[in-house]
């Protein structure tokens, strides 16, 4: 299940691609217009500014700003970096954890099968897309 951080991570990506004009978007801004906690986006931009996935600026004028072209930035991606995983079960969400009943295990190919297919959707997936889904 996605928690509230992935979601919120969607909804901020979105926000500044909506929102877009050039200048960096306050975080009071965007957490007005979604009605989300300011303090909580906090922890939300910190991770997609120190990933990379966007540009911050801090002070007056300061806020939030993508840093490369829509298309450039998949779900999946996004999902990955607040979920950490999207494995469907514990035992496929580390590659270290090494399952005694993995070699008889008669449902593990369904499960991975079922990973791949998350993986690969989610990836498929822009917020360029997103934008255009509304």
């Amino acid at each position: 299940m996605i928690s509230t951080k992935g979601r919120y991570a969607l909804r901020v990506m979105l926000d500044l691609l909506e929102n877009h004009d050039g200048n960096y978007i306050p975080l009071r801004d965007i957490a007005e217009r979604q009605e989300i906690s300011q303090k909580y986006l906090e922890s939300i931009t910190r991770v997609l500014s120190k990933a990379g996935f966007v540009d911050a600026l801090h002070g007056k004028g300061g806020g939030y700003k993508l840093n490369r072209p829509p298309d450039e930035y998949t779900v999946g991606s996004i999902l990955k970096l607040t979920e950490g995983t999207l494995a469907p079960v514990s035992c496929l969400e580390d590659n270290d954890y090494k399952c005694n009943r993995a070699e008889s295990c008669r449902t593990l190919p369904m499960w991975k099968e079922l990973d791949r297919i998350i993986n690969q959707y989610l990836e498929e997936i822009t917020i360029k897309d997103l934008k255009k889904m509304f």
